[in-house]
């Protein structure tokens, strides 16, 4: 288990953003622009965790060298089930640098929108702090 996954399964967003390298780049299913910076990516998962309900993850992949890495997860948002992938990539230090997401159907990707865009102003202010 990746310890990605091992940290948002128990809930320590501590250790989540302990994972993140400083420059990692965080890829959002509902923004144009990428992230960049740990502070950012971290203050974003952590609003995401309160948006989400009945998250579980469902499968995890990995490539022949420990890199790269895929994980499936399911979740509900207002009322929408989806379903999702979290795609990381590890620099040579063992941090995430690459972090992308991935939602489907469009209506779950939709409320999640209207659910991160409603905490924007909080996750900007979190990111400044930190």
């Amino acid at each position: 288990m990746h310890p990605f996954r091992k940290a948002v399964e128990s809930d320590d967003l501590d250790a989540v953003a302990a994972l993140l390298a400083d420059d990692v780049v965080f890829t959002s299913p509902v923004a144009f622009k990428p992230y960049a910076g740990r502070a950012i990516t971290a203050a974003i998962l952590r609003a995401v965790t309160q948006v989400f309900e009945d998250f579980t993850y469902v499968r995890e992949m990995a490539s022949p060298d420990g890199r790269d890495h895929a994980l499936v997860f399911t979740a509900t948002v207002a009322g929408k089930k989806l379903q999702g992938c979290d795609f990381l990539h590890v620099d040579e230090d063992g941090k995430i640098d690459d972090l992308t997401v991935m939602v489907r159907p469009l209506s779950a990707a939709q409320a999640l929108a209207e659910a991160m865009n409603a905490r924007f102003d909080a996750i900007a202010q979190e990111a400044a702090a930190g």
